[in-house]
């Protein structure tokens, strides 16, 4: 059973854990990547009524989801928009629905608080991902 929550402080290490699963092919670890600092800036992200790390936690595995959304900018054509930042499932776990289970709790929590858009960016060379997102 998988559950799907929002991040609580002390839990930035373990949610690190899951910035591997975005660095493996075919995506890259980002040039500049500093452990300290990405954890410094999770802490802020768990700590912002602005954003939110949403996680999905099994009883057994642990974590096996992660999904970092944020509020803003509001746009006059748009209204309020939420922008997922990062989405990643552990490999072992993609195609059981944890990924869309993540995605349908950033539309909640974005729309909870007035969002009208959901958005969000892929790398060119994630083309798995890309039809998951054309197909949510």
């Amino acid at each position: 059973m998988v559950e799907i929550r929002i991040a609580r402080s002390g839990e930035e290490d373990q949610i690190l854990e899951a910035y591997e699963w975005l660095f493996s092919p075919p995506g890259t670890r980002p040039s500049g990547w500093e452990r300290g600092r990405a954890r410094d800036a999770l802490a802020r992200t768990i700590a912002d009524g602005d954003a939110a790390v949403l996680v999905a936690q099994d009883r057994e595995r642990g974590l096996v989801g992660v999904c970092t959304v944020y509020l803003g900018p509001e746009s006059m054509r748009f209204g309020l928009r939420c922008w997922v930042e990062d989405l990643a499932v552990h490999p072992q776990c993609r195609s059981r629905g944890i990924g869309a289970r993540l995605l349908a709790a950033a539309r909640e929590w974005g729309g909870g608080r007035g969002a009208t858009h959901l958005k969000l960016d892929s790398a060119e060379a994630r083309k798995d991902a890309h039809r998951f997102y054309e197909r949510e």
